[in-house]
């Protein structure tokens, strides 16, 4: 897994804000989301951060502390809008992440860039992939968050454990995407960007 996520990621780069996928989404997506989201776009990054064990991956999620006005108590990555001194998602990426759970840049490995993904209130999203030093030590933020965890990659990377569903917002049908792995739930934007990462590792699925 390790070398695959090296090789379908090597020479990736940021894409422009106004250019992003939705996993799960057919149709006009930018038709669809131009009637649910704010007119302007708000480019944000997150990590997902691949803790480098020997003895198979991890991927480090946090959940959000459930005081928030946004999402309280939902698991994410680390992350946020790129601010003002950011030159780049990667650096507005390692930027949060250092905030949010304490982690280092010089603890983390960049591989690569997903493709942007839109949430439905006008964040242009860019997943940053990057490896993580197992022994490196996290520290909560516990005024963002209220939990950091370690889940197996290839579980949360599993098809079969990628359960798609349907809600209704604003009269518009979406579907969305769940991942359950033990007690916690991952869905929504984040469970959205692993499918993407699954994508991107096999391109060949989707033929």
């Amino acid at each position: 897994m390790r070398e695959l996520i090296c090789r379908r990621l090597a020479g990736t780069r940021p894409a422009d804000p106004t250019q992003w996928r939705v996993p799960g989404l057919e149709g006009d997506v930018p038709r669809l989301l131009r009637s649910l989201r704010p007119g302007r776009i708000v480019p944000a990054a997150v990590l997902i951060p691949v803790v480098d064990r020997a003895d198979g991956l991890g991927l480090l999620l946090t959940v959000r502390a459930r005081h928030l006005k946004h999402h309280p108590g939902q698991i994410s990555f680390p992350g946020g809008r790129l601010e003002a001194g950011d030159p780049g998602p990667e650096a507005a990426a390692l930027r949060e992440t250092e905030e949010e759970i304490g982690l280092t840049a010089d603890r983390i490995r960049v591989a690569g860039f997903l493709p942007n993904y839109l949430t439905i209130t006008g964040y242009s999203v860019t997943p940053v992939v990057a490896f993580v030093d197992p022994d490196a030590k996290l520290q909560a933020d516990t005024t963002e968050v209220a939990e950091i965890f370690e889940a197996p990659l290839d579980y949360v990377l599993d098809p079969r454990n990628m359960h798609r569903r349907a809600k209704r917002f604003m009269g518009v049908k979406l579907p969305y995407y769940e991942i359950p792995w033990g007690e916690y739930n991952i869905w929504g934007a984040t469970a959205a960007m692993l499918v993407g990462l699954r994508q991107t590792l096999y391109p060949e699925e989707e033929q």
